[in-house]
């Protein structure tokens, strides 16, 4: 049996990259030792078919480290993702605030981890949750993030998918995240605009506010002129979370 959770550094936490092909998956893996789910993205496909047939190469290439993806955060790919995921049962999938309970259902089991995104708001303590395909287009839904954790927890969400966080641009509203995801034991994946530079300060805030399970997602940063991840980008990647667990007090 492919295992369907993801593998922790230190049971805490787990790096999402893309990968451009199933060759450059496996280079990821290794480079990451593991800890890592490799995101493959629904919308690049025509057909559900097609998309299961080439997304369980990678799945089998990689231990099942396989994260299905929406793309770009592209709402309208909710569905998609919710039925190819059932047949899949990958590791790790991409979901919308509005699809998770949809996902988690055709799942049909809890270890899978199902992400549910929601975005800044230039508010401290609150999030947009109105990030599915019709609520994406109407006035932005601000909810405090207690509320909206809970929420996510009613649909079956295992962590929260804060995007576009644009790096550090929303910094504090991003502290107030971490430190609600650690107080009501909830996962936490920021995500948007985070490279090399700012990817130790953006964990280290989740590590520092005691989130119980992180999962950075660095896409584009690290991706070359082929579409390929950068397997010594995931490596330093790696090394630098090794440095901040090591150095957590």
């Amino acid at each position: 049996m492919m295992n369907k959770t993801p593998n922790y550094i230190e049971d805490r936490i787990c790096l999402n990259v893309l990968a451009g092909s199933v060759a450059n998956a496996k280079d990821c893996y290794q480079a990451a030792e593991g800890h890592v789910v490799l995101g493959v993205l629904s919308k690049n496909y025509d057909s559900d078919a097609a998309a299961i047939a080439d997304m369980q190469r990678y799945a089998a290439a990689t231990n099942n480290a396989l994260s299905v993806g929406l793309g770009a955060g592209d709402p309208n790919q909710s569905a998609m993702v919710s039925r190819i995921s059932a047949e899949l049962q990958p590791q790790h999938v991409n979901q919308v605030f509005t699809g998770i309970g949809a996902s988690r259902a055709l799942l049909g089991q809890t270890d899978t981890v199902v992400n549910g995104l929601v975005s800044p708001t230039g508010k401290v303590g609150f999030v947009n949750i109105a990030t599915g395909p019709l609520s994406s287009q109407t006035a932005p839904t601000e909810v405090p993030l207690a509320t909206a954790i809970a929420l996510l927890k009613d649909m079956g969400g295992s962590s929260i998918k804060y995007f576009p966080m644009k790096g550090l641009a929303h910094k504090e509203e991003y502290i107030a995240v971490a430190k609600a995801c650690a107080e009501h034991d909830f996962y936490l994946e920021p995500t948007g605009g985070i490279d090399l530079e700012n990817f130790e300060e953006i964990v280290q805030i989740a590590v520092d506010a005691g989130v119980k399970k992180i999962i950075p997602h660095v896409y584009s940063s690290i991706i070359d002129a082929n579409g390929d991840t950068r397997p010594d980008d995931v490596a330093s990647l790696l090394a630098t979370v090794k440095r901040v667990l090591a150095t957590k007090g």
